[in-house]
């Protein structure tokens, strides 16, 4: 609550501070509530930068441990339509479409930590590789219970 209100008085002395740099340079066309009190510092982009970067650094990490079958989601989805076409009853008992959503949800997170929707480089959600995949193993369901 404390590292809250000094947040609070910071952004309040800030806000004074540039309104009185305002009024001294006689800028008249300042309108309340356009400008932003979110602009960072450069040290704070630093640190925000060198925290992004460990961050990416220990996602990269995660998975390091685990055999490549099962951390593909190609893989992965490969291996449940192989279940599916040879034991058509048993996977379809197992109740497979309900468990796949939170047995690829660590899978899929992970390669969404850097994704930005915001930057203009980052790829759409439908060209990443793990969307196509699933839709690929959708389409392959599709085709498989309409035989």
């Amino acid at each position: 609550i404390r590292g809250e209100d000094n947040s609070s008085e910071f952004i309040t002395k800030y806000r004074t501070c540039r309104r009185q740099v305002r009024e001294c340079s006689g800028e008249a066309d300042h309108h309340e509530g356009m400008s932003s009190d979110d602009e960072l510092t450069p040290t704070e982009v630093t640190e925000f930068e060198k925290s992004k970067d460990n961050i990416l650094e220990d996602s990269r990490k995660v998975f390091e441990d685990v055999h490549a079958d099962f951390c593909d989601i190609r893989k992965i989805l490969l291996k449940f339509q192989e279940w599916k076409e040879k034991f058509p009853d048993s996977y379809c008992d197992a109740y497979i479409s309900f468990c796949l959503p939170k047995l690829l949800n660590p899978l899929i997170r992970v390669q969404l930590i850097n994704w930005n929707p915001l930057e203009q480089n980052f790829p759409e959600l439908e060209e990443m590789p793990w969307f196509r995949a699933i839709e690929e193993f959708s389409g392959a369901k599709n085709i498989s219970e309409s035989k």
